[in-house]
Order: C-alpha cells, then structure tokens, then sequence
C-alpha cells in the first residue's frame, strides 16, 4: 500500500515541525504550509489524502481554505481551533470538516484522529451492509454514501462530510437505540481515539444542520439528556 500524504497548513513552524515528526513516525508523508494562499495551492499540487488545517492563517483564515476546498473535493479535513469561539464558528459552518482538534493539543492525540479519520474515509469499500435504508423523510445509501431528504414540498441531497455520514449510519442502522457519546466515539471516530466527548455534540449539530432537523422537535436525530443520541427516523 502507499504512503498516504498529509498536509499541515499552519502559521507556527514549530507546531508544524511536531505534527510533521509524529506523523512521519507513524509512517505518513507531510507535505507543509504556512498560510491559506499556499495551503490551497499545495492541496492541488501535492492532493493530499488529508489535511490538518489551522484557523487562524495569514492570507486566507482556516474556514476560507476549508469552504475553497470543499468546492472541488471531499478531502478529509482536520481543523486546528485556538478557543471555544472558534469552534462555535466552526458548528456554525457548513463546509464539513471532518474533525477538529482544540489547541493546544497532544501531537500524538492527533496523529491517532488522522489515521481514524483515514480509516473511515478508506474503509468505505470494506462495507457490507449496502443496503439503502429508507425512513419517512429520509433515504441513506451506504453503497454511493448518499443522502436524501423528503418532505411534502421537495426532496433534496444532503451534502455530508465522512465522518457526519458515518455518525449518521451508526444511528440509522439501530432506530431508537440510545448511544453514549462514548458509544458513538468507539463506533464511528474509532476504539483508540481519546480526547473531548464534546467532539460528538459537534457532529451531531452539523448534522442536524444539514438534514434540517430541529433538536425541540427532532424528525432524525433525538437528544437522550445526560445520555446521548438515539434515532427518531421511522422505517418505510
């Protein structure tokens, strides 16, 4: 197999140095950035299979290159964020990423996020239960990796990023079991990822965000309080 390429876009060269060395040792070529401008042109220069990319860059902030991305790829994309707000921000774009990490961070939690996050992202081929699951209001198909809202008016294709679409799945194969947070992170981020169970009610709002759902009246995705997650969606 390949080595696979990651690309660090970060402003600090000594955060870049870390990250560089730790993901090197556990065997990925890294490729460096240090501001947004030159974070896009390596993506296509070198098409990374994914990039950790900072917030705050010179040139063009973090969400700038992520929204510029998305519009031509579905690269996985680790976001690098200095402070809370940030990550409100971050809740509050549509673009997908597809993890993030709060500085400052441990080099090695984040070299294990970017193997989870690669893991899913190859591991689609690897799936067998391809059959489409069909909900009032919703059809995921995990074969294309799809997904179709419905409701009385129209119907339309929900752009997810991996890691949304696999937190989806998780939840649409096991209508109205409750999941943990933990539970969810084993399943879906993967049985050696640690760090903040908040990552969790990030992605569970991205989602929501994008399939329309509203979390007082949920049609998709239920908050089980103090719990976690359970899917509301009724089969057809």
């Amino acid at each position: 197999m390949s080595t696979q390429r990651v690309l660090v876009v970060d402003d600090e060269p000594k955060i870049r140095m870390t990250v560089r060395g730790y993901l090197e040792a556990d065997g990925f070529e890294v490729v460096e950035a240090g501001d947004g401008p030159s974070g896009l042109q390596a993506v296509t220069r070198h098409r990374p299979d994914l990039v950790v990319l900072d917030v705050m860059l010179p040139g063009l902030d973090g969400f700038q290159v992520l929204r510029r991305i998305r519009e031509a790829s579905r690269i996985p994309v680790i976001m690098l964020t200095a402070r809370d707000e940030e990550v409100d921000r971050l809740i509050g774009f549509t673009t997908g990423s597809d993890d993030y990490v709060t500085k400052p961070f441990s080099p090695r939690e984040l070299a294990l996020r970017v193997r989870a996050v690669l893991r899913r992202t190859d591991g689609g081929s690897e799936e067998t239960e391809d059959a489409a699951l069909r909900f009032d209001g919703l059809t995921i198909d995990p074969d294309t990796r799809t997904v179709l809202v419905r409701d009385a008016n129209n119907k339309r294709t929900v752009e997810l990023s991996a890691l949304d679409f696999d937190l989806l799945l998780a939840l649409a194969r096991a209508p109205g079991r409750v999941f943990t947070r933990r539970g969810l992170l084993a399943q879906v981020w993967g049985e050696d990822f640690f760090g903040d169970e908040r990552v969790v009610d990030v992605h569970i709002r991205t989602l929501r965000r994008a399939l329309g759902d509203d979390a007082g009246a949920p049609r998709f995705v239920g908050t089980v309080r103090t719990v976690g997650y359970r899917f509301m969606g009724r089969p057809t």
